[in-house]
């Protein structure tokens, strides 16, 4: 059905209204019978209907638009995640392109005859292309909220993708909106303190992702003297951080995030410090994966730090491997040969197994081997070497497999140091058996390592790890 409001449409709006609705509940609530769930959603559907025709004919002015989105963000913040993706599908469906304008613009373009032609039918095709979804979308810009809403919308719409493939066209156009709003020139890079408003600081323990902030006493450590923290803010958003960065000001790079969150360890001097340590990056807007805002972050942050503190020499991360531990224990279920028979052996006889090829699996298997010193020792090698290969080998395509990795070479960083058991704590042994990462920042190789990662997916690393490998 076409979705245009120049065009008087045949049906009325309550056979549009039934049309749309049987093909929603046949793909949404598939169901027999009119369940308790699928009349709630009827009801809502009638509601937000007649607010989507008001917008299709263009009804009121700047005051009417505003109130009517307010409207439709309230019933769609009321609806359970069925009617949410009900109400995608509607919007996807009601405010479609002309599929005529479309069709004649392809055509035209296809058979332009010269240049000139060719010019004249792209034209047609970009206005014909200019679908009514980013207008409206971009009228909850009007609320307060607004932004928010359409961030948290976004959430719900990459949700339900797997199961509503036709909901794409409806995100690409969304993220064309979103990363323009969200241009890193709009960005305000903004240094969080322990004196910053409550609210913010209560967003940080929220939203800290990578190490949870377990108190407020947790927190005022990690906004110490010799810390900092710094966040992306959008105009829009004034209390809620798109990314934050925390950061450990040290003498050498620390071989364990134990360390860095211990709170009764000594204070330092932050202006004797060489190192800084980035140990947690939050992106804090599940609506907003997929929208790159960690690149320009640390480059910021870093050009800040050396502004405040020019003897920092080293910029570093201490990072987990979230995906390690999932990916090992799958390649040792499938017998896969991870290391030289020769290495395995090696393993096997230092703790007296009588099979090589179990040895790894059967030692990593027993619950109590992280403080028993000698089996812990003797895993140090193999599985460091094995952290090695994950990072620097694993794929997905054509993107190294874990995430973490993927984000700082993206940015331009090389993996410089591998650590063994540096993350003891529970989250630490589950995602990664305690090993964890250090990605080097150096601004002289960063544009160059950002460039080789993209045109042929060239990890860079260090001497040190590359030997790893051998």
């Amino acid at each position: 059905m076409n979705r245009v409001a120049s065009k008087p449409n045949p049906l009325t709006a309550f056979e549009r209204l039934r049309y749309w609705w049987r093909r929603l509940t046949a793909s949404v609530f598939p169901a027999a019978g009119a369940t308790a769930a699928d009349r709630a959603a009827a009801r809502l559907i009638e509601r937000i209907e007649p607010l989507l025709e008001e917008i299709r004919a263009h009804r009121g002015g700047e005051v009417t638009a505003r109130e009517r989105a307010g409207r439709i963000a309230a019933l769609y913040r009321g609806a359970d995640l069925p009617q949410r993706a009900a109400i995608l599908n509607l919007i996807t469906c009601d405010f479609a392109p002309d599929r005529a304008a479309l069709e004649s613009a392809i055509a035209a373009m296809q058979g332009a005859a010269n240049d000139a032609e060719l010019s004249q039918a792209e034209a047609r095709l970009r206005i014909a292309l200019n679908a009514p979804r980013a207008k409206f979308f971009a009228q909850f810009n009007l609320l307060p909220e607004g932004v928010k809403f359409l961030i948290d919308l976004r959430a719900d719409l990459l949700a339900a993708l797997p199961q509503e493939p036709a909901l794409e066209v409806l995100r690409v156009e969304l993220d064309g909106l979103l990363e323009s709003w969200f241009d890193p020139g709009f960005l305000e890079l903004k240094r969080i303190t322990w004196y910053s408003p409550a609210l913010i600081l209560e967003k940080l323990i929220a939203y800290e992702a990578v190490h949870p902030i377990e108190s407020w006493n947790d927190l005022r450590n990690r906004l110490d003297t010799d810390r900092r923290c710094y966040a992306f803010f959008h105009p829009r958003l004034p209390d809620e951080p798109l990314i934050f960065v925390e950061i450990a000001l040290l003498s050498g790079t620390p071989d364990s995030v134990q360390l860095l969150l211990d709170e009764n360890a000594p204070v330092q001097d932050p202006h004797a410090a060489d190192t800084a340590v980035f140990y947690s990056i939050s992106n804090t807007q599940k609506g907003l994966r997929g929208i790159s805002l960690g690149n320009l972050l640390l480059k910021r942050v870093i050009e800040d730090l050396r502004r405040d503190l020019p003897r920092l020499e080293v910029f570093a991360t201490l990072s987990p491997l979230p995906g390690f531990r999932k990916w090992l224990e799958q390649a040792l279920a499938e017998k896969r040969p991870l290391l030289p028979a020769a290495e395995t052996a090696k393993f096997a006889e230092s703790l007296g197994h009588p099979d090589p090829e179990i040895a790894l699996a059967n030692a990593l298997a027993r619950p109590e081997w992280p403080g028993d010193a000698r089996l812990a020792e003797a895993l140090r090698e193999p599985m460091t070497k094995l952290a090695a290969r994950y990072l620097l080998q694993e794929k997905s395509g054509a993107h190294p497999l874990d995430p973490v990795a993927h984000f700082h070479l993206d940015n331009g960083a090389r993996v410089s140091r591998i650590f063994w058991l540096a993350d003891t704590s529970a989250r630490g042994m589950r995602q990664s058996c305690g090993i964890m990462a250090s990605y080097r920042y150096d601004l002289d190789e960063v544009d160059r390592n950002h460039e080789r990662f993209l045109a042929g997916g060239h990890i860079a690393a260090s001497r040190r790890v590359q030997r790893l490998l051998g």
